[in-house]
Protein backbone atom coordinates (compact mmCIF):
# COMPACT_ATOMS: atom_id res chain seq x y z
CA UNK A 1 0.00 0.00 0.00
CA UNK A 2 1.59 3.28 -1.10
CA UNK A 3 1.35 6.30 1.78
CA UNK A 4 0.46 9.48 1.01
CA UNK A 5 2.01 12.42 1.90
CA UNK A 6 0.46 15.73 2.97
CA UNK A 7 1.30 17.78 -0.55
CA UNK A 8 -0.27 14.73 -2.47
CA UNK A 9 -3.84 15.00 -0.86
CA UNK A 10 -3.27 18.93 -1.12
CA UNK A 11 -2.73 18.29 -4.86
CA UNK A 12 -5.72 15.73 -4.94
CA UNK A 13 -7.92 18.34 -3.46
CA UNK A 14 -6.63 21.30 -5.88
CA UNK A 15 -7.65 19.01 -8.71
CA UNK A 16 -3.96 18.75 -9.98
CA UNK A 17 -2.91 15.04 -9.80
CA UNK A 18 -3.49 13.17 -13.10
CA UNK A 19 -6.22 10.50 -13.96
CA UNK A 20 -4.35 7.94 -12.05
CA UNK A 21 -3.13 9.75 -9.10
CA UNK A 22 -6.59 10.42 -8.69
CA UNK A 23 -7.92 6.85 -8.56
CA UNK A 24 -5.05 5.33 -6.57
CA UNK A 25 -6.28 8.34 -4.20
CA UNK A 26 -9.91 8.01 -3.58
CA UNK A 27 -9.32 4.55 -3.52
CA UNK A 28 -6.89 4.83 -0.62
CA UNK A 29 -9.30 7.43 1.17
CA UNK A 30 -11.72 4.41 0.87
CA UNK A 31 -10.08 2.37 2.86
CA UNK A 32 -8.07 4.69 5.32
CA UNK A 33 -9.94 6.15 8.12
CA UNK A 34 -6.16 8.32 8.71
CA UNK A 35 -6.21 9.40 5.64
CA UNK A 36 -9.85 10.28 5.45
CA UNK A 37 -8.88 12.91 8.36
CA UNK A 38 -6.62 14.39 6.92
CA UNK A 39 -8.35 15.06 3.61
CA UNK A 40 -11.20 16.67 5.61
CA UNK A 41 -9.03 18.77 7.76
CA UNK A 42 -7.19 19.78 4.94
CA UNK A 43 -10.77 20.50 3.07
CA UNK A 44 -11.45 22.54 6.22
CA UNK A 45 -8.34 24.58 5.61
CA UNK A 46 -8.97 25.15 2.16
CA UNK A 47 -12.77 26.84 3.34
CA UNK A 48 -10.95 28.95 5.57
CA UNK A 49 -8.42 30.30 3.05
CA UNK A 50 -10.89 30.85 0.43
CA UNK A 51 -13.26 32.88 2.71
CA UNK A 52 -10.26 35.18 3.64
CA UNK A 53 -10.83 38.49 1.72
CA UNK A 54 -8.16 40.45 2.29
CA UNK A 55 -6.39 43.70 0.89
CA UNK A 56 -3.73 46.01 1.34
CA UNK A 57 -3.80 49.31 2.76
CA UNK A 58 -4.22 52.09 0.61
CA UNK A 59 -0.76 53.74 2.58
CA UNK A 60 1.23 50.04 1.35
CA UNK A 61 -0.23 50.44 -2.37
CA UNK A 62 0.58 54.82 -2.42
CA UNK A 63 4.64 53.53 -1.36
CA UNK A 64 4.86 50.76 -4.30
CA UNK A 65 3.16 53.09 -7.02
CA UNK A 66 5.53 55.99 -5.31
CA UNK A 67 8.47 53.66 -5.46
CA UNK A 68 7.58 52.79 -8.91
CA UNK A 69 7.78 56.01 -10.21
CA UNK A 70 11.07 56.77 -8.68
CA UNK A 71 12.71 53.44 -10.16
CA UNK A 72 11.37 52.85 -13.88
CA UNK A 73 13.45 54.74 -15.97
CA UNK A 74 11.13 56.77 -18.19
CA UNK A 75 10.83 55.78 -22.05
CA UNK A 76 12.05 57.87 -24.70
CA UNK A 77 9.82 58.62 -27.99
Amino acid sequence: MQKYTTEDLIQYLYHETTQEQTLAIKKAIENNYELQEKLKALENSKQGLDSILESPREQSILAILNYAKKTTPVAES
